[in-house]
Order: structure tokens, then C-alpha cells, then sequence
């Protein structure tokens, strides 16, 4: 019989590494790659379904499956809408991650046709500071897309990605979000890879983070909710997090845990923030990957963590950010996945 809670599993579908903007913090090379075909993708959601029951049935486990649709810039795939029905058509929810330049009224309302859930766009400050981040001109067409978004009915959350870039202008953050309307506002972290690889003396001291996400956490704007995907600071919500839970992970970084990352020629990536190959669905099975990846296997087992992540009590529901430390790691050229969150501020 099913347990009462649903299990999260997720997969984050990079459909396309174009972009229309070049932002300087991106994690992606903008790179061209060989996409999967509409009826390879379609492949993929019937072997992700046919996984899922399989489990229900194996174990008796009951999943609340999603995908998290985006890029790139996911509007610049020409079968955006096509691959978005074909998801929701299988039960799966649907939430899209874009940068919101390229949304007008019809785009949205189709978006809101089609049952997606919600709608996360990029917003890494007031205007100056976004497009210095993101590029001219690109704040305004954002803003406008939003609200295009909040017309059609959509939930949108807004993200930014803090650094010294834009981490003295948070408060407006929050501010600007009320003002807009928008159901949800989110902070994550700057991973210094991909384009971001410059940005290594711009990431943020563990002091000054932890102070930053506080300060965030104390806020209680009215109707609008403050959310983090970032497992150290998720830490500030859910008390210090000190009982020792063991060598089994149960939450926080996603990596290996509840998702993995399809990129757009279908190779298979535990986070797409943390590029180690794990197989290709053009040629590996999604289900053998998951239970017999050696690097998925390691992710989830204590015993391989580094110095600090690995001997914390708080491991379990926390872990830190793989896809930072394996970035940082890699500027000290060690490469380690399983190194120290070097932001962690407890």
C-alpha cells in the first residue's frame, strides 16, 4: 500500500543551450549540441512513467513526479509548447524556468493552457544591476514578460543568483517582487563554472551569506513567499539541524537524491550545475543509471564526503551544494564533487 507522502522526483530538461542573452554569472558555455528530436524526448517521458509505476508497484511508494522545463532559453526550442503537453498529457507537473525576455500575451496564455504550474524568471536586482549582469535592455523585456505571466493567471517566482555582484541590493529585491505581484521570490547561489569561471573572487564570503539569508528569511512581505533551493541556507529555517541522522541521505542538495538532469543531447548529469556524465538516453536506460551510477552511488553514501560535509551531523538533510564545491574544487585542481561546501557558514 502507498505510503501517505508522495516522494519528490524530478528531472531538470534542458531542451536547448541557445540563448538569447549572454549573462556573465551562467553556469553553461553556450555551447551548440545535437538536441533530442521531439519523438526521442517523448521516449524519455513514456521511460520516465514506465519507471515511476514500476516503482509504485516494486515498493509501494507513491511519487509526486515533475519536470522542470528549461535551457538555454527554452522559448528558442521551436517544439517548446509540443514537448510541455506531451508532459502534462502524462501526468507529470510542469514548471518552467526561463529568462523571460521572449514571453508576450499569447506565449503566457498558452503556457497557462497547457497546466504549467509555474514560471520561474531570472531578476538579479534593480535595472542597473540586472543588465549589467544579463545584458542592455534585458530588465525591462523580463519585466515585461512577468507580466504577461501574472495576466495569464501563471505562478511566477522570481530568482536571483547572489554574488558581490547584486548582494547589497536584496532588500530591493524583495521590495520589487511585492510590487509586481509575483507569488514567490528565490535566492540561490553563484557556481563558478561555465562562464561563471571568472567569478571566483566574486562569490560571497560564508559570513556575509549567512547574514544576507537571515536577513532574507526575517522578512514577511505580504503574499509573497521567500523559498531557496540552496540546503545550507534551507538550514536557517530548519534549526541547526544537529541530530545525526546517519549515512543515508534523506534531503537537502538534490544531486543523486530525488532528481537528475537531462541536457539536450540527452546526456544524463546528477544536477546540470554539476557536469559529470552519468550516461546518455540516446544509449543507457534512466533506471539503470539511477541504481547503479558509481557517482550517484557516492553522492548519496556519508562515507565518501570530504573534511567538513563529511563528518557534519546535520549531513542527512543537508550535504551542501555538490555543484559548488565540485566548481570550486576544480579551481584548486581537484575536481572533487565530494569536497566542502566552501560557502557554508556553520
Amino acid at each position: 500500500m502507498p505510503i501517505s507522502d508522495p516522494q519528490d522526483f524530478f528531472i531538470q530538461f534542458h531542451l536547448t543551450e541557445r540563448c538569447n542573452l549572454r549573462c556573465r554569472h551562467c553556469y553553461q558555455t553556450g555551447g551548440h549540441t545535437a538536441e533530442l528530436s521531439l519523438a526521442e524526448i517523448i521516449e524519455v517521458l513514456d521511460e520516465v512513467a514506465e519507471m515511476l509505476a514500476d516503482w509504485r508497484a516494486a515498493y509501494g511508494l507513491e511519487f509526486s513526479p515533475s519536470f522542470n522545463v528549461t535551457g538555454g532559453e527554452p522559448f528558442l526550442r521551436e517544439e517548446l509548447f509540443e514537448i510541455i503537453a506531451a508532459m502534462t498529457a502524462r501526468g507529470f507537473a510542469t514548471y518552467l524556468l526561463t529568462n523571460g525576455t521572449l514571453i508576450d500575451k499569447t506565449r503566457a496564455q498558452r503556457l497557462a493552457g497547457l497546466g504549467v504550474k509555474g514560471v520561474q524568471v531570472s531578476l538579479e536586482g534593480p535595472a542597473e544591476i540586472h543588465d549589467q549582469i544579463r545584458g542592455a535592455g534585458s530588465f525591462a523585456a523580463s519585466r515585461q514578460g512577468i507580466g504577461q505571466l501574472l495576466a495569464a493567471g501563471l505562478t511566477v517566482t522570481l530568482n536571483a543568483t547572489l554574488s558581490e555582484m547584486n548582494a547589497g541590493y536584496f532588500r530591493e529585491m524583495v521590495e520589487y517582487a511585492g510590487q509586481l505581484g509575483v507569488q514567490r521570490l528565490g535566492f540561490s547561489r553563484l557556481v563558478p563554472s561555465g562562464r561563471g569561471l571568472g567569478l571566483l573572487d566574486r562569490m560571497l564570503a560564508p559570513a556575509r551569506l549567512s547574514e544576507i539569508y537571515a536577513e532574507i528569511f526575517a522578512m514577511a512581505p505580504q503574499g509573497l513567499e521567500i523559498v531557496t533551493g540552496d540546503p545550507v541556507a534551507s538550514r536557517l529555517r530548519g534549526g541547526d539541524g544537529c541530530e545525526d541522522l546517519g549515512s543515508v541521505a534523506t534531503g537537502g542538495c538534490a544531486a543523486g537524491l530525488s532528481g537528475l538532469t537531462l541536457l539536450p543531447d540527452g546526456t544524463v548529469t546528477p544536477c546540470r550545475r554539476l557536469a559529470i556524465p552519468l550516461g546518455n538516453v540516446r544509449e543507457d536506460s534512466l533506471r539503470e543509471i539511477w541504481a547503479n551510477s558509481e557517482v550517484l552511488e557516492r553522492l548519496r553514501d556519508r562515507r565518501q564526503y570530504r573534511g567538513k560535509c563529511g563528518s557534519c551531523p546535520a549531513w542527512a538533510h543537508c550535504r551542501g551544494c555538490r555543484a559548488i564545491a565540485y566548481a570550486h574544487s576544480q579551481s584548486r585542481g581537484e575536481a572533487d564533487y565530494l569536497a566542502d561546501d566552501p560557502q557554508c557558514f556553520f
